[in-house]
């Protein structure tokens, strides 16, 4: 078998002891693509469905609180005025700072299956004790630490994905992904109103208290399964076989022209912050990401808008699943259609238009059928987010601590919509919410133009690839300072830093 040896700056090999051709630089081998047809099909099989079903119970234990509105939690304790919008608030508020850090520590530890499996168990049980709480302040106090909890998982498992998937991969996988927050949606009301009909006053407790202890204690069982089954990298997953890894390493070490490891030594977790901080192309992704997050915050009231439709609470909480369910379907096309074409700029923008469409026919419609059609245009925004999550992967694809900072970095800043979006909800503007939803109006078109910051930036980012790759090419001053800068921010020399354009492009 041959010996090869994969590095940041060079790949070398022994072909003494085989009769297959030189393995390029830039591409696998024919024997090298059947072994990564069995890899994928192996990572598909295990880490998707792990993944999606630990983000199903995400949203589920963050959102139930929305559910737990109908079914008594503001009388229980005794909401007033705003209380409930800052109880919905401040779980972002503690998920927002906690995300770099934790990202960081992620990326320095390298056992995700110990460290997200921890941080399930710990929400888990966070959850189910919310049950217990007896006032506004207990509910405040008892979010606040669920979003410390939760904060880890998101941006850690986007950072995760990366590991295993290639660009033109991880489009459908995010989208399977995310698909798990999509379900939620759908049958976390239908859980609600299960409960809500089949255990009030169980035990002496109310439907809401129930709602928190089953699906804590069904979070918490599977953190205990996360930390046994989920495989960490491909380094270290028992059940590759060598030949396996090795090509799992490859192919993402072409995928992004360089091996996907931090420099040797283990890159400072600082230096990948600075990194990430010094790219133009963080804010454009978070403030995008930042506008549709702002723009969805409809999600964590969609029972109480589908409550203006009926007086039945139990109605309520069912009218909630379709729409959910379309984009389920909907959206696993969408992005399989964005991998095909290789872009993500057009993917991301033409359900900004359906969108709004959506929102101004829920602010100015009386009828129960086209104020409820309306709900199943708003959803398009989800079909954004898949597609900005590959986006962020692609154009932040090296090395590791950066990407880790830039995925957390990103993700946090986008999550601080939910911290002020829940206000602009007042309950005087029922049953149209105009206010809340103007402003969703306005954050589609804040996601418009950081697409389009986006676009032209990376295809400008491409040209002078395509100059670096050429070394024939005499470089102008500034561009030789700029290569300066990135050899100096990376601990390479000047001619190392630019072989690292060569064969790579970011996807626009």
């Amino acid at each position: 078998m041959r010996e090869e040896k994969f590095t940041n700056l060079e790949y070398t090999e022994d072909t003494s002891k085989s009769q297959s051709p030189p393995t390029s630089h830039d591409e696998l081998t024919p024997e090298e693509l059947v072994v990564e047809k069995k890899l994928r099909r192996k990572i598909d099989s295990l880490i998707m469905p792990l993944v999606i079903l630990v983000y199903l119970m995400n949203y589920i234990d963050r959102n139930n609180y929305a559910a737990a509105k109908l079914q008594g939690l503001i009388t229980d304790l005794h909401l007033v005025g705003n209380q409930y919008q800052t109880g919905l608030s401040i779980l972002f508020v503690s998920y927002v700072l906690m995300q770099v850090p934790s990202n960081l520590l992620l990326n320095y530890c390298g056992k995700p299956s110990y460290y997200i499996g921890f941080w399930i168990i710990a929400w888990g049980l966070i959850s189910a004790l919310t049950s217990q709480v007896k006032s506004y302040g207990g509910i405040v106090a008892c979010r606040f630490i669920l979003g410390l909890a939760e904060a880890p998982f998101f941006a850690g498992v986007l950072f995760y994905l990366s590991k295993w998937y290639t660009k033109s991969e991880l489009s459908l996988r995010m989208a399977l992904f995310y698909s798990g927050s999509l379900i939620s949606g759908a049958f976390g009301s239908l859980i609600a109103a299960g409960i809500l009909k089949g255990l009030p006053n169980a035990r002496g407790m109310h439907a809401w208290q129930w709602l928190y202890i089953i699906e804590g204690a069904v979070t918490v069982f599977i953190g205990i399964i996360i930390i046994f089954v989920l495989p960490d990298f491909p380094d270290t997953w028992k059940r590759l076989s060598p030949e396996m890894r090795r090509v799992a390493n490859r192919r993402l070490a072409i995928d992004a022209a360089e091996a996907d490891v931090d420099m040797p030594g283990g890159m400072s977790q600082w230096v990948g912050l600075k990194l990430a901080f010094t790219d133009p192309k963080t804010y454009m992704l978070a403030i995008g990401y930042h506008a549709i997050t702002g723009a969805s915050g409809f999600q964590n009231f969609f029972p109480t808008l589908t409550a203006t439709l009926t007086d039945n609470h139990i109605y309520a909480l069912l009218l909630v699943a379709p729409p959910y369910i379309f984009m389920v379907f909907y959206s696993f096309l969408h992005a399989r259609m964005s991998d095909k074409f290789g872009n993500r700029f057009w993917f991301f923008v033409y359900p900004i238009p359906i969108v709004i469409v959506g929102f101004l026919i829920f602010m100015f419609s009386s009828g129960f059928g086209v104020r409820y059609f309306s709900f199943f245009l708003m959803i398009f925004v989800f079909a954004q987010n898949g597609v900005i999550y590959s986006w962020i992967a692609n154009a932040i694809p090296r090395p590791p601590a950066k990407r880790a900072a830039a995925l957390a970095a990103i993700n946090s800043f986008g999550n601080a919509a939910s911290i002020w979006t829940p206000f602009t909800y007042f309950p005087s503007s029922a049953p149209h919410y105009r206010p809340a939803l103007g402003a969703a109006i306005g954050l589609e078109v804040l996601a418009l133009l950081s697409a389009l910051g986006m676009y032209f930036y990376t295809r400008k980012q491409n040209r002078d690839l395509d100059k670096l790759e050429n070394t024939d090419t005499e470089l102008r001053a500034e561009e030789l300072a700029k290569l300066e800068k990135t050899a100096e921010l990376e601990g390479l020399s000047v001619s190392e830093a630019r072989k690292l354009a060569k064969g790579y492009r970011y996807m626009y």
